[in-house]
């Protein structure tokens, strides 16, 4: 009962495409619309011949039975002479007039053919990718700032301008964290805190250093350390600048500071000091024995005394260098301090008669090269 042109079809073409909702078939995902009627298909075929875009659509082979549609077991008409598979949507007038199915991709194996090339999803044009340049060596090494910019809080006085620019840094005046981070695309040295020319408040102390951390620049803070009665002591407890440069792990954990003193009397004072406000102190007496207590002791603020700290020589491992080689440098501030203290008020200090305070720093030519020296030291980093 079924007509001998259909069976013949089925016998020359059986990879036909299946049904939409028949079970097997090759997966292919594809678009297929419903031819409309022949009335419609005659005027679409001034807008096909123009060429517009469609999804990738085949014509069915003449002869072939198209599923869905009536008479689907007579042969189907002959496909039209224009193409379809440039085409992105049907005409405007005749929008809404077939249905559209979508069918699976098809399997590694599958016997269909590969997708076309001229329809979406087909082939991309790639350019070829530009050959890599060749690197010039005698481009100078990043930053390309020279000289090297070092942030400073407040203004350096003229022999310490002086001093900084005989090394090869240039001083850019910072006061608030926005200003420390507008910097931080120039990778400047260091944060330079040197309480010389001008007062220094604790919260913008803090907010500085904060943003120095962050952004991993080394800070360096200059003090100096006097002695007096009670009554007579002109400055602040050195605890509370050393309070709010110390980081601390967490709120739960108290800032731990390495005290680099030879002077017992002085290390003594200093850790009681720092004790009362809240913070762990280890002290080593030396800057090589300060390298053997920083591995056991990991500390958060490093405070030492200038004329103590190693100057660079072949051999000599400082606190400095171990601080570099453990990532601890951009993390941990360093605090060096001269003091004005006399050897003969040595045991007065000890017995409490007398206390340290903050007080200027020396000036001498001396300490203005260690300062600058140390300076060079954290700005290799």
């Amino acid at each position: 009962g079924v007509p001998f042109s259909r069976q013949a079809a089925q016998v020359q073409q059986p990879t036909a495409t299946p049904p939409p909702h028949a079970p097997g078939g090759s997966g292919r995902r594809r678009k297929l619309g419903t031819p409309p009627d022949p009335a419609q298909r005659q005027e679409q075929q001034p807008e096909q011949a123009a060429g517009r875009p469609h999804p990738s659509a085949e014509p069915a082979a003449p002869g072939q039975p198209i599923p869905g549609q009536p008479g689907a077991g007579q042969p189907g008409p002959a496909p039209a002479q224009a193409s379809l598979a440039g085409q992105s949507r049907l005409a405007p007038g005749t929008e809404g007039a077939g249905r559209s199915y979508a069918i699976g991709a098809p399997d590694a194996d599958a016997a269909e053919g590969p997708e076309p090339l001229d329809g979406p999803g087909g082939a991309i044009e790639v350019a070829d990718a530009p050959l890599p340049q060749p690197l010039d060596d005698e481009l100078p090494p990043e930053p390309l700032d020279n000289p090297r910019r070092l942030l400073v809080w407040p203004a350096p006085d003229a022999t310490t301008q002086q001093a900084l620019s005989d090394r090869g840094y240039r001083p850019v005046i910072v006061h608030s964290r926005e200003e420390v981070d507008a910097q931080i695309a120039a990778f400047p040295a260091a944060l330079f805190v040197d309480p010389l020319t001008g007062p220094i408040t604790r919260t913008a102390l803090q907010s500085l250093r904060q943003a120095a951390v962050a952004a991993e620049v080394p800070v360096l803070v200059t003090a100096g350390l006097g002695q007096a009665t009670r009554e007579a002591a002109y400055g602040a407890d050195p605890a509370v600048l050393l309070k709010a440069l110390a980081p601390r792990d967490s709120e739960q954990h108290p800032p731990r500071v390495l005290l680099i003193e030879e002077h017992a009397e002085i290390a003594l004072a200093l850790t009681s000091t720092l004790e009362r406000r809240g913070m762990q102190v280890a002290r080593a007496g030396s800057d090589n024995d300060a390298v053997t207590l920083a591995g056991q002791f990991r500390p958060n603020l490093v405070v030492m005394d200038l004329m103590q700290v190693h100057r660079r020589q072949a051999g000599i491992t400082g606190i400095i260098d171990w601080l570099r080689t453990n990532g601890q440098l951009n993390r941990t501030p360093l605090v060096v301090y001269t003091a004005a203290v006399d050897q003969a008020d040595l045991p007065r200090l000890a017995s409490g008669e007398t206390v340290l305070f903050l007080a200027e720093r020396s000036t001498s030519t001396e300490v203005q090269s260690r300062i600058v020296d140390l300076l060079a030291r954290i700005g290799t980093n």
